[in-house]
């Protein structure tokens, strides 16, 4: 039988594993067939949901009742509003809602691969960061260039892509290829800017799975997590991000690069859709000429704002299928010789406490859990083929949060597709391995080495998460 002990260094395994987490009666779920669910099919403790259908990121925990269920769906109407010029959008966005980028609390499909660029039906579902090479913004476009508008006002540019792809094989003679984005931008607002003189980074949405648990994680084990991550013979030495939210220096856990410590239900608002609050009381567009006749005050009230961070918080974590499959279990094996689980740590827990919303609401139940986020939630080098060159608090362009990968397999059920990394540009999960570069190098060659039964059961592995 296959035994994690073998594969998991002592010290991990003594922090990250105990008898108690696996016979505790407090967290024991029943599945829909009767059965108790086993300590590893809990991705998320109390909030997982045994549900893989098209609504398995968009279903509350089964905790979610009473009047935290009617926030909950006022959240999810909220979080699904089509905002209109009449309701507040613009004049500058980048999607016209919640939903429209992120469908089901997924990943909705960029317009990047089915348009080549910035789309023209509303919405692009990406965002589209800019800077110059000496770091310094743009006066007249701020970070995000922002490529969508309402009507009588100008996008403040457009994104074109293109790509190049290189064929490569592995050592027993599998093919595989990988596509290298390269971006450039037109129809400048303002300015028309040098190529010289930009640097380009575009973000497909992020899954809004777990979202709820890692506003929980106990910071103090983050910092253990850090001083633990020192593998000199792997290359792998990850830390924290710490950024200035709100006013306060903290630990960042949220966005590809840790670079927020909350979910920041007012900068979405605010940034993507041009839907002025109290965090950001000025249109997204404030000092450009088409701006000052748009300004109509407070479009979004911090109540209504809460009950969206309530809605996020409050979702289920989808259940880890076919544990005990034997591929699944070869699968595990492989990943574990891949040494993935040294950035990808599969059980991490939440503070007691557990979580507070933006308007002070607490959470609760989202305390005292153990979850199975696949992350380490800290900062690693993934080489200069992902550098985006953009610093994000102390996160460095070549610096990238491990992804979370509880529910990653569900993806293409819940949102039609399988582009991956923080631009899509991997088309499966396999490519998006054979991306890792830096501190995941020494994972990628282990992961080609690997005969193609095992390499493929590592991918049905992914996809069971």
């Amino acid at each position: 039988m296959y035994k994690i002990q073998s594969i998991i260094p002592i010290l991990f395994l003594l922090f990250f594993s105990s008898c108690d987490d696996e016979t505790s009666t407090e967290d024991m779920m029943t599945k829909p067939n009767g059965d108790i669910a086993l300590f590893d099919e809990l991705s998320a403790g109390r909030s997982t949901i045994f549900l893989s259908s098209s609504k398995a990121y968009d279903t509350p925990a089964s905790w979610v009742t009473g009047s935290l269920a009617s926030r909950f769906n006022n959240g999810d109407l909220l979080y699904d509003n089509p905002y209109t010029e009449a309701s507040g959008l613009g004049p500058v966005y980048a999607g016209y809602s919640c939903g429209s980028c992120h469908k089901n609390a997924g990943r909705t499909p960029s317009s990047l691969f089915s348009q080549g660029g910035s789309g023209n039906y509303g919405f692009s579902s990406m965002l589209v960061y800019i800077t110059r090479k000496n770091g310094a913004f743009f006066r007249n476009y701020g970070r995000v260039l922002h490529d969508q508008t309402i009507y009588g006002s100008n996008a403040e540019g457009k994104l074109k892509v293109t790509y190049t792809e290189k064929s490569y094989q592995f050592p027993d003679g599998e093919t595989y290829s990988l596509q290298t984005p390269h971006y450039t931008i037109t129809d400048w607002y303002a300015d028309s800017i040098s190529p010289e003189d930009l640097y380009i980074s575009v973000r497909i949405p992020l899954r809004h799975v777990g979202m709820g648990q890692i506003m929980a994680l106990d910071k103090n084990e983050l910092l253990r997590v850090e001083s633990l991550s020192n593998y000199p013979e792997y290359g792998i030495s990850g830390r924290l991000n710490y950024i200035t939210e709100r006013g306060v220096y903290q630990i960042g856990v949220s966005g590809n690069k840790a670079q927020h410590a909350d979910l920041t239900v007012e900068l979405g608002y605010s940034s993507d859709m041009g839907i002025t609050n109290t965090r950001y009381p000025e249109e997204v567009c404030a000092g450009q000429s088409q701006s000052s006749s748009f300004y109509l005050g407070i479009e979004v009230s911090s109540e209504e704002m809460e009950d969206v961070d309530l809605y996020m918080q409050c979702l289920g974590v989808p259940a880890r299928r076919y544990v005990n499959n034997s591929i699944v279990k070869k699968g595990e094996e492989a990943f574990y010789a891949a040494k993935c689980n040294l950035c990808h740590i599969p059980t991490l827990h939440t503070r007691p406490e557990g979580s507070t919303l933006l308007n002070g609401t607490r959470l609760p139940w989202l305390g005292g859990q153990t979850i199975h986020p696949y992350s380490d939630f800290l900062l690693h080098d993934m080489g200069p083929e992902l550098d985006d060159h953009l610093k994000s608090g102390l996160a460095f362009g070549c610096e990238w949060r491990t992804t979370p990968l509880w529910g990653i397999g569900l993806q293409a059920i819940v949102n039609g597709h399988t582009q991956f990394l923080h631009d899509g540009r991997a088309r499966n999960l396999k490519e998006a391995i054979l991306w890792h570069g830096g501190e995941g190098a020494v994972s990628r060659e282990l992961f080609k080495k690997l005969n193609k039964e095992d390499r493929n059961a590592l991918i049905v592995f992914l996809e069971t998460l």
